[in-house]
């Protein structure tokens, strides 16, 4: 008996995920530990590893299909020296619902599909192979306007392919307002499953906030000393942030915390997620015990997460946990804003642009570069005083930088 593939799930929160590409292809040998898929999840695209050695039989779920469930099953493996061919064609349709009986009009294929409804169950559900829906997505056609030439009605990619040469079944272009031109992009998955995330998060979590100013001339003369005499060393603003954090976080580990319904928990290590914008949306890497990480090495290692992070390249062990995150707008000018806490942690730092402000000091104006910091805060694990403890600490720690670099 073949072996059935299901779709894994890869992270403990996923329900589903996108196939976005097969690394074999029917027919061809599989060894156990090999790279069969790449799959997406909300927050990146991992590789997904055989269990079990064979000969891939039969693709029941192309790639590009998206939304597609955990423990769904998606390939055959043919095992025990059986023929792959002899896999029968019915357990393709394991992975959808089989479609209903075409009318007998419909028995002979015609040499090109018409533009005509799809077969479909009274739901309205349209019957199109995985591969098909791809492309039909791809050349823009509607399948719902094409009649299937495959088994029962199914429309199959060849169906596509011929009505978009045709141009039978262009989709309708639905009515808009007057002068109202718009354009809808479909909704990633990761971005899917972080506005899910934020909005429980802001609808559950009661948020505080808690704002100061560090001043950062002192760090920018040490950041610029440091590239000057480190070769290869391009230190960021950001990278003595996090070092800052994560002393803070050690010297107040009350704020390195999370609210559960049966006790507050304090994390021992001090695992500092960063948030990374991405063209797909926000993914927050984790930097783990960066307490014990010099500023170089917190430089180097954000960097190659930066990067894989924008080519969706992210393993799931390399952006799941975390006690506390922070996100840096300060590179596109923006002086202050508040961040919505990442659940299940208490707490995320939103940091602000380093400007030039006037201050009074000895009861005379001056000039300093400040840095406006944001606390958000989950009042169930951290009240008010112990926020400012925290800030209290990070300040200080931000403003005498060479105790950063000890």
């Amino acid at each position: 008996m073949p072996i059935e593939i299901l779709m894994p799930a890869v992270a403990p929160s996923m329900t589903e995920g996108n196939i976005v590409k097969w690394a074999k292809k029917e027919g061809e040998t599989v060894e156990k530990g090999e790279v069969l898929l790449e799959i997406e999840t909300d927050k990146a695209v991992v590789e997904v590893e055989a269990q079990h050695g064979g000969v891939l039989g039969r693709i029941l779920v192309a790639e590009g299909t998206n939304g597609v469930k955990i423990d769904t099953p998606i390939a055959l493996l043919a095992v025990n020296g059986e023929d792959p061919r002899s896999l029968a064609a019915g357990t393709r349709a394991a992975a959808a619902p089989a479609a209903p009986p075409a009318p007998a009009a419909a028995a002979a294929s015609p040499a090109a599909p018409a533009a005509v409804p799809a077969a479909a169950p009274p739901g309205g559900r349209i019957f199109a192979s995985p591969l098909a829906r791809r492309i039909a997505k791809e050349l823009g056609v509607d399948l719902a306007r094409i009649r299937g030439s495959g088994p029962n009605g199914r429309v199959l990619k060849a169906d596509v392919e011929a009505a978009a040469r045709s141009g039978a079944a262009a989709p309708a272009v639905p009515a808009t307002p007057a002068g109202a031109a718009y354009e809808d992009i479909p909704h990633s998955n990761t971005r899917r499953i972080i506005a899910q995330r934020l909005a429980e998060a802001k609808r559950s979590i009661p948020h505080f906030y808690l704002t100061i100013d560090c001043e950062v001339d002192a760090l920018l003369s040490v950041r610029r000393q440091a590239n000057e005499l480190i070769e290869g060393a391009k230190l960021s603003v950001n990278d003595f942030v996090i070092k800052a954090v994560a002393l803070a976080l050690r010297k107040v580990p009350a704020a390195n915390a999370a609210w559960t319904d049966t006790a507050i928990r304090r994390f021992r290590d001090v695992d500092i997620a960063v948030a990374v914008a991405t063209p797909k949306g926000l993914v927050t890497p984790v930097l783990r015990s960066a307490d014990r990480k010099s500023v170089s090495s917190i430089s180097a290692e954000m960097k190659e997460l930066s990067a894989r992070a924008q080519e969706g390249r992210v393993r799931p062990d390399e952006y799941q946990g975390g006690g506390f995150t922070i996100s840096n707008l300060g590179m596109y000018g923006i002086r202050e804003f508040a961040a919505i806490i990442n659940p299940p942690q208490a707490c995320i730092l939103a940091v602000g642009a380093a400007e030039q402000r006037p201050v009074v000091r000895a009861g005379a104006l001056a000039v300093a570069t400040l840095m406006s910091c944001t606390l958000s805060v989950d009042h169930r694990a951290v009240d008010g005083a112990l926020g400012a403890e925290f800030l209290a600490v990070f300040k200080k720690l931000i403003e005498s930088p060479i105790a950063l670099l000890l």
